[in-house]
Protein backbone atom coordinates (compact mmCIF):
# COMPACT_ATOMS: atom_id res chain seq x y z
CA UNK A 1 0.00 0.00 0.00
CA UNK A 2 1.20 3.42 -0.83
CA UNK A 3 2.47 6.09 1.34
CA UNK A 4 1.26 9.59 1.64
CA UNK A 5 4.59 10.88 0.23
CA UNK A 6 3.96 8.44 -2.61
CA UNK A 7 0.74 9.24 -3.51
CA UNK A 8 1.34 12.96 -3.50
CA UNK A 9 4.08 11.90 -6.11
CA UNK A 10 2.40 10.01 -8.33
CA UNK A 11 -0.35 12.59 -8.23
CA UNK A 12 1.68 14.55 -9.92
CA UNK A 13 2.81 17.59 -7.57
CA UNK A 14 6.22 19.43 -8.44
CA UNK A 15 7.20 16.38 -10.65
CA UNK A 16 7.06 18.29 -14.06
CA UNK A 17 9.61 15.59 -15.71
CA UNK A 18 6.89 13.13 -14.85
CA UNK A 19 3.65 15.22 -15.88
CA UNK A 20 5.45 15.61 -19.65
CA UNK A 21 5.99 11.39 -19.49
CA UNK A 22 2.47 11.84 -18.69
CA UNK A 23 1.98 13.59 -22.19
CA UNK A 24 0.28 16.57 -20.39
CA UNK A 25 1.29 20.01 -22.00
CA UNK A 26 3.72 21.88 -20.44
CA UNK A 27 5.18 25.23 -21.80
CA UNK A 28 6.76 28.57 -20.96
CA UNK A 29 5.23 32.33 -20.08
CA UNK A 30 4.04 33.37 -23.82
CA UNK A 31 2.07 36.57 -24.17
CA UNK A 32 1.62 39.06 -21.56
CA UNK A 33 -1.03 36.96 -20.06
CA UNK A 34 -0.33 36.45 -16.25
CA UNK A 35 -0.94 32.94 -15.01
CA UNK A 36 -2.13 32.24 -11.73
CA UNK A 37 -1.37 29.10 -11.08
CA UNK A 38 -0.96 26.74 -7.86
CA UNK A 39 1.82 24.71 -6.73
CA UNK A 40 2.11 21.81 -9.31
CA UNK A 41 -0.07 23.27 -12.46
CA UNK A 42 2.53 24.68 -14.47
CA UNK A 43 2.08 27.18 -17.13
CA UNK A 44 0.18 25.09 -20.38
CA UNK A 45 1.69 25.01 -23.22
CA UNK A 46 0.73 28.06 -25.77
CA UNK A 47 1.45 28.02 -29.54
CA UNK A 48 3.76 31.00 -30.67
CA UNK A 49 1.33 32.02 -33.43
CA UNK A 50 -1.46 32.89 -30.49
CA UNK A 51 0.41 34.24 -27.22
CA UNK A 52 -2.05 35.35 -24.71
CA UNK A 53 -3.27 38.42 -23.37
CA UNK A 54 -6.48 39.77 -21.43
CA UNK A 55 -7.87 41.19 -24.26
CA UNK A 56 -7.75 37.37 -26.07
CA UNK A 57 -9.04 35.99 -23.24
CA UNK A 58 -11.62 38.36 -22.81
CA UNK A 59 -12.36 37.78 -26.14
CA UNK A 60 -12.76 34.27 -26.20
CA UNK A 61 -15.31 34.62 -23.02
CA UNK A 62 -17.56 36.57 -25.37
CA UNK A 63 -17.25 34.64 -28.60
CA UNK A 64 -17.86 31.09 -26.14
CA UNK A 65 -20.62 32.22 -25.13
CA UNK A 66 -22.30 34.01 -28.23
CA UNK A 67 -25.04 32.53 -29.88
CA UNK A 68 -24.31 33.89 -32.68
CA UNK A 69 -21.90 31.55 -33.51
CA UNK A 70 -24.55 29.10 -34.55
CA UNK A 71 -26.74 28.79 -37.96
CA UNK A 72 -29.68 29.69 -36.41
CA UNK A 73 -28.39 31.92 -33.21
CA UNK A 74 -29.93 28.84 -31.08
CA UNK A 75 -26.68 27.64 -29.56
CA UNK A 76 -23.42 28.83 -28.17
CA UNK A 77 -20.20 26.62 -27.28
CA UNK A 78 -20.94 26.89 -24.06
CA UNK A 79 -24.73 25.27 -24.72
CA UNK A 80 -22.94 22.28 -24.84
CA UNK A 81 -20.13 23.28 -22.29
CA UNK A 82 -22.27 24.50 -19.26
CA UNK A 83 -20.25 26.36 -16.49
CA UNK A 84 -22.35 24.59 -13.88
CA UNK A 85 -21.62 20.88 -15.30
CA UNK A 86 -17.98 21.38 -15.41
CA UNK A 87 -17.96 22.19 -18.71
CA UNK A 88 -20.60 19.55 -20.25
CA UNK A 89 -23.89 19.71 -20.80
CA UNK A 90 -25.39 16.71 -19.23
CA UNK A 91 -26.27 14.59 -22.40
CA UNK A 92 -25.83 11.12 -23.10
CA UNK A 93 -24.76 12.49 -26.75
CA UNK A 94 -24.40 16.60 -28.18
CA UNK A 95 -27.24 17.57 -30.13
CA UNK A 96 -26.38 20.51 -32.58
CA UNK A 97 -28.05 23.75 -33.47
CA UNK A 98 -30.14 22.00 -36.15
CA UNK A 99 -31.42 18.86 -33.77
CA UNK A 100 -28.66 16.73 -34.94
CA UNK A 101 -27.26 14.22 -32.45
CA UNK A 102 -23.75 14.06 -32.22
CA UNK A 103 -22.17 10.10 -31.29
CA UNK A 104 -20.56 11.51 -28.66
CA UNK A 105 -20.66 13.13 -25.26
CA UNK A 106 -19.40 17.08 -25.11
CA UNK A 107 -16.13 16.30 -23.24
CA UNK A 108 -15.71 18.79 -19.99
CA UNK A 109 -13.29 21.35 -20.78
CA UNK A 110 -11.49 22.19 -17.43
CA UNK A 111 -7.79 21.58 -17.70
CA UNK A 112 -8.25 21.21 -21.54
CA UNK A 113 -5.06 23.52 -21.69
CA UNK A 114 -3.11 20.35 -20.28
CA UNK A 115 -4.39 17.99 -22.45
CA UNK A 116 -2.40 16.54 -25.43
CA UNK A 117 -4.85 15.35 -27.31
CA UNK A 118 -8.49 16.69 -27.40
CA UNK A 119 -11.62 14.53 -28.56
CA UNK A 120 -12.51 11.30 -27.64
CA UNK A 121 -11.24 9.46 -30.46
CA UNK A 122 -9.08 11.68 -32.86
CA UNK A 123 -5.13 10.85 -32.12
CA UNK A 124 -4.44 13.87 -34.19
CA UNK A 125 -6.26 16.64 -32.87
CA UNK A 126 -4.01 18.61 -30.61
CA UNK A 127 -4.15 22.31 -31.60
CA UNK A 128 -7.42 23.95 -29.37
CA UNK A 129 -7.32 26.25 -32.34
CA UNK A 130 -7.74 23.75 -35.14
CA UNK A 131 -10.52 22.60 -32.84
CA UNK A 132 -12.18 25.35 -32.27
CA UNK A 133 -13.14 25.27 -35.57
CA UNK A 134 -14.69 21.98 -35.73
CA UNK A 135 -17.86 22.43 -34.25
CA UNK A 136 -18.18 25.60 -35.87
CA UNK A 137 -17.46 24.55 -39.03
CA UNK A 138 -17.91 20.51 -39.19
CA UNK A 139 -21.00 19.05 -41.32
CA UNK A 140 -20.78 15.40 -40.33
CA UNK A 141 -22.16 16.19 -37.51
CA UNK A 142 -23.58 19.60 -37.90
CA UNK A 143 -23.17 21.14 -34.88
CA UNK A 144 -23.14 24.99 -34.89
CA UNK A 145 -23.22 24.76 -38.76
CA UNK A 146 -21.45 27.77 -39.92
CA UNK A 147 -19.97 25.68 -43.39
CA UNK A 148 -20.04 28.07 -45.88
CA UNK A 149 -21.46 30.98 -43.73
CA UNK A 150 -18.30 32.36 -42.40
CA UNK A 151 -18.68 36.09 -44.05
CA UNK A 152 -22.50 36.61 -42.96
CA UNK A 153 -21.40 35.50 -39.44
CA UNK A 154 -17.94 37.33 -39.23
CA UNK A 155 -20.26 40.93 -40.22
CA UNK A 156 -22.76 39.93 -37.85
CA UNK A 157 -19.68 40.02 -35.29
CA UNK A 158 -17.59 43.20 -36.60
CA UNK A 159 -20.87 45.38 -36.53
CA UNK A 160 -21.30 44.32 -33.42
CA UNK A 161 -19.97 47.66 -30.99
CA UNK A 162 -18.56 45.19 -28.11
CA UNK A 163 -16.85 43.08 -31.21
CA UNK A 164 -15.55 46.57 -32.55
CA UNK A 165 -13.49 46.85 -29.33
CA UNK A 166 -12.89 43.81 -28.42
CA UNK A 167 -10.99 42.37 -31.95
CA UNK A 168 -8.48 45.31 -32.28
CA UNK A 169 -7.64 44.75 -28.28
CA UNK A 170 -7.10 41.51 -28.67
CA UNK A 171 -5.03 41.66 -31.88
CA UNK A 172 -3.64 44.77 -32.62
CA UNK A 173 -0.91 43.51 -34.67
CA UNK A 174 -3.36 42.77 -37.22
CA UNK A 175 -3.04 45.35 -40.15
CA UNK A 176 -5.30 44.05 -41.94
CA UNK A 177 -9.30 42.90 -41.21
CA UNK A 178 -9.24 41.27 -37.75
CA UNK A 179 -12.33 39.64 -37.79
CA UNK A 180 -11.80 35.97 -39.55
CA UNK A 181 -12.76 32.75 -38.70
CA UNK A 182 -8.47 32.12 -37.85
CA UNK A 183 -9.09 34.87 -35.11
CA UNK A 184 -11.86 33.51 -33.55
CA UNK A 185 -10.66 30.38 -33.25
CA UNK A 186 -7.56 31.84 -31.24
CA UNK A 187 -9.78 34.03 -29.40
CA UNK A 188 -12.15 31.20 -28.16
CA UNK A 189 -8.57 28.60 -27.29
CA UNK A 190 -7.16 31.60 -25.30
CA UNK A 191 -10.13 31.26 -23.34
CA UNK A 192 -10.39 28.07 -23.01
CA UNK A 193 -6.82 27.36 -21.88
CA UNK A 194 -7.40 29.88 -18.68
CA UNK A 195 -10.48 27.39 -17.18
CA UNK A 196 -8.47 25.68 -14.92
CA UNK A 197 -9.41 24.00 -11.57
CA UNK A 198 -7.32 22.95 -8.56
CA UNK A 199 -9.13 24.32 -5.78
CA UNK A 200 -11.30 20.98 -5.05
CA UNK A 201 -11.15 19.37 -1.31
CA UNK A 202 -8.28 17.10 -2.70
CA UNK A 203 -6.17 20.20 -3.43
CA UNK A 204 -6.85 21.89 -0.50
CA UNK A 205 -5.97 18.62 1.53
CA UNK A 206 -2.67 18.34 -0.58
CA UNK A 207 -1.76 22.02 -0.05
CA UNK A 208 -2.02 21.79 3.69
CA UNK A 209 -6.02 21.25 4.73
CA UNK A 210 -5.97 18.20 6.83
CA UNK A 211 -9.53 18.32 6.93
CA UNK A 212 -10.45 19.38 4.09
CA UNK A 213 -11.50 15.18 2.85
CA UNK A 214 -12.80 12.89 4.57
CA UNK A 215 -11.31 10.09 6.09
CA UNK A 216 -13.19 7.74 3.79
CA UNK A 217 -11.70 10.02 0.65
CA UNK A 218 -7.98 9.16 2.08
CA UNK A 219 -8.96 6.29 2.29
CA UNK A 220 -10.45 6.23 -1.41
CA UNK A 221 -6.95 8.05 -2.20
CA UNK A 222 -4.82 5.16 -1.09
CA UNK A 223 -7.08 2.70 -3.02
CA UNK A 224 -6.96 4.65 -6.05
CA UNK A 225 -3.21 4.91 -6.26
CA UNK A 226 -2.41 1.24 -5.34
CA UNK A 227 -1.41 -1.43 -7.79
CA UNK A 228 -2.54 -4.29 -5.39
CA UNK A 229 -5.98 -2.81 -5.04
CA UNK A 230 -7.89 -0.80 -7.51
CA UNK A 231 -5.12 0.89 -9.72
CA UNK A 232 -7.08 3.29 -11.52
CA UNK A 233 -4.40 5.85 -11.95
CA UNK A 234 -2.38 3.52 -14.62
CA UNK A 235 -4.90 5.17 -17.02
CA UNK A 236 -6.07 8.21 -14.42
CA UNK A 237 -2.70 10.00 -13.47
CA UNK A 238 -0.59 13.08 -12.85
CA UNK A 239 -2.58 15.91 -11.33
CA UNK A 240 -5.06 15.98 -14.29
CA UNK A 241 -6.44 12.54 -13.72
CA UNK A 242 -5.57 11.32 -17.22
CA UNK A 243 -3.24 9.68 -19.22
CA UNK A 244 -4.59 11.51 -22.81
CA UNK A 245 -3.88 7.63 -24.31
CA UNK A 246 -6.28 5.54 -25.46
CA UNK A 247 -7.83 2.50 -24.19
CA UNK A 248 -10.47 -0.46 -24.84
CA UNK A 249 -11.96 -0.80 -21.49
CA UNK A 250 -14.04 -3.52 -22.66
CA UNK A 251 -17.34 -1.23 -22.74
CA UNK A 252 -18.84 -3.56 -25.48
CA UNK A 253 -17.94 -6.88 -27.00
CA UNK A 254 -20.52 -7.30 -30.21
CA UNK A 255 -20.10 -9.90 -32.42
CA UNK A 256 -17.76 -9.97 -35.84
CA UNK A 257 -15.15 -7.69 -36.89
CA UNK A 258 -15.85 -4.71 -34.81
CA UNK A 259 -16.64 -5.03 -31.30
CA UNK A 260 -18.04 -1.47 -30.91
CA UNK A 261 -21.35 -0.10 -32.38
CA UNK A 262 -20.98 2.26 -35.44
CA UNK A 263 -20.17 4.98 -35.47
CA UNK A 264 -18.23 4.81 -32.48
CA UNK A 265 -15.54 2.93 -32.97
CA UNK A 266 -12.66 4.42 -31.23
CA UNK A 267 -9.56 5.65 -33.36
CA UNK A 268 -9.97 2.31 -35.15
CA UNK A 269 -12.04 5.19 -37.27
CA UNK A 270 -8.40 7.12 -37.93
CA UNK A 271 -5.90 4.27 -37.47
CA UNK A 272 -8.01 1.73 -39.48
CA UNK A 273 -6.26 -1.49 -37.47
CA UNK A 274 -8.62 -3.83 -35.79
CA UNK A 275 -7.07 -3.88 -32.42
CA UNK A 276 -7.61 0.32 -32.17
CA UNK A 277 -11.56 -0.87 -32.20
CA UNK A 278 -13.14 0.94 -28.88
CA UNK A 279 -10.27 2.65 -27.93
CA UNK A 280 -10.96 5.91 -26.23
CA UNK A 281 -9.45 9.02 -24.67
CA UNK A 282 -9.53 8.54 -20.96
CA UNK A 283 -11.34 11.88 -19.67
CA UNK A 284 -9.56 14.21 -16.52
CA UNK A 285 -11.42 12.68 -13.48
CA UNK A 286 -11.70 16.46 -11.98
CA UNK A 287 -15.25 17.54 -10.78
CA UNK A 288 -15.98 13.54 -12.32
CA UNK A 289 -19.12 14.04 -9.88
CA UNK A 290 -20.72 16.87 -12.21
CA UNK A 291 -19.91 15.24 -15.72
CA UNK A 292 -22.58 12.31 -15.63
CA UNK A 293 -23.66 10.55 -17.79
CA UNK A 294 -19.81 8.75 -18.21
CA UNK A 295 -18.18 6.88 -21.16
CA UNK A 296 -17.76 8.49 -24.73
CA UNK A 297 -20.99 7.63 -25.64
CA UNK A 298 -22.62 8.20 -21.97
CA UNK A 299 -24.28 4.99 -21.42
CA UNK A 300 -23.49 4.54 -18.21
CA UNK A 301 -25.62 6.48 -15.74
CA UNK A 302 -23.93 6.91 -12.30
CA UNK A 303 -20.55 7.26 -11.23
CA UNK A 304 -21.81 3.42 -8.89
CA UNK A 305 -22.12 2.18 -12.56
CA UNK A 306 -18.44 2.85 -13.27
CA UNK A 307 -17.37 1.33 -10.66
CA UNK A 308 -19.31 -1.84 -11.42
CA UNK A 309 -18.12 -1.73 -15.19
CA UNK A 310 -14.49 -1.71 -13.63
CA UNK A 311 -15.23 -3.78 -11.03
CA UNK A 312 -16.06 -6.35 -13.44
CA UNK A 313 -13.48 -5.94 -15.77
CA UNK A 314 -15.79 -4.91 -18.61
CA UNK A 315 -19.30 -4.19 -18.88
CA UNK A 316 -21.69 -7.24 -19.84
CA UNK A 317 -24.86 -6.36 -21.41
CA UNK A 318 -27.82 -8.97 -21.44
CA UNK A 319 -29.84 -8.29 -24.32
CA UNK A 320 -30.81 -6.03 -26.99
CA UNK A 321 -28.22 -4.98 -30.02
CA UNK A 322 -25.55 -4.65 -27.93
CA UNK A 323 -25.54 -7.51 -26.00
CA UNK A 324 -22.31 -9.22 -25.22
CA UNK A 325 -19.68 -9.79 -22.42
CA UNK A 326 -16.84 -6.81 -22.49
CA UNK A 327 -14.60 -8.55 -19.72
CA UNK A 328 -13.65 -10.78 -22.89
CA UNK A 329 -13.52 -8.34 -25.76
CA UNK A 330 -10.24 -9.65 -27.60
CA UNK A 331 -9.03 -5.73 -27.84
CA UNK A 332 -10.06 -5.05 -23.70
CA UNK A 333 -6.52 -3.13 -22.79
CA UNK A 334 -5.06 -5.57 -20.34
CA UNK A 335 -4.58 -3.19 -17.57
CA UNK A 336 -8.92 -3.59 -16.88
CA UNK A 337 -8.61 -6.99 -15.19
CA UNK A 338 -11.17 -6.16 -12.59
CA UNK A 339 -11.99 -4.94 -8.74
CA UNK A 340 -12.49 -6.79 -5.80
CA UNK A 341 -13.23 -4.18 -3.53
CA UNK A 342 -15.15 -4.60 -0.35
CA UNK A 343 -18.22 -2.42 0.49
CA UNK A 344 -16.16 -0.04 2.54
CA UNK A 345 -13.63 -0.03 -0.03
CA UNK A 346 -16.16 0.94 -2.54
CA UNK A 347 -17.74 3.76 -0.66
CA UNK A 348 -14.26 4.87 -0.01
CA UNK A 349 -13.05 5.10 -3.72
CA UNK A 350 -16.54 7.01 -4.28
CA UNK A 351 -15.81 9.35 -1.45
CA UNK A 352 -12.24 10.00 -2.95
CA UNK A 353 -13.77 10.62 -6.75
CA UNK A 354 -16.19 13.31 -4.91
CA UNK A 355 -13.86 15.30 -3.42
CA UNK A 356 -12.14 16.10 -6.84
CA UNK A 357 -15.24 18.12 -7.14
CA UNK A 358 -14.08 22.04 -7.64
CA UNK A 359 -16.84 24.09 -6.34
CA UNK A 360 -15.32 26.88 -7.47
CA UNK A 361 -14.96 26.44 -10.83
CA UNK A 362 -18.37 26.34 -11.80
CA UNK A 363 -19.19 29.68 -10.50
CA UNK A 364 -15.95 31.41 -10.95
CA UNK A 365 -17.08 34.72 -12.89
CA UNK A 366 -14.16 34.98 -14.89
CA UNK A 367 -16.25 31.93 -16.86
CA UNK A 368 -19.18 32.99 -16.67
CA UNK A 369 -21.54 34.30 -19.15
CA UNK A 370 -20.73 37.87 -20.09
CA UNK A 371 -24.10 38.50 -21.76
CA UNK A 372 -26.22 37.49 -18.63
CA UNK A 373 -26.66 41.08 -17.96
CA UNK A 374 -26.63 42.66 -21.44
CA UNK A 375 -28.80 42.10 -24.86
CA UNK A 376 -26.79 40.06 -27.54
Amino acid sequence: MLSWSSTIRLAGFGALTALALLGFQIGTQTGTYQWDLPPGFPPPRVPPDNPMSDAKVDLGRYLFYDTRLSVNGTLSCASCHRQELAFTDGRATAVGATGESHPRSSMSLVNVAYSSVLTWSDPGMRSLEKQALVPMLGEHPEELGLHGREETVLAKLAADPVYSKLFPEAFPESSANRFTMSNVAKALASFERTIISARSPWDRFHHGDADAISDSAKRGEVLFFSNELAGCFRCHGGFNFSDAEFHNTGLYNLPGAFSYPAPNLGIYSHTKRLADVGKFKTPTLRNVELTAPYMHDGSVATLEDVLDHYAAGGRTIEAGPFAGVGHDNPHKDPKITGLHLTVQQREDLLAFLRSLTDREVIKDPRFSNPFSSKTQ
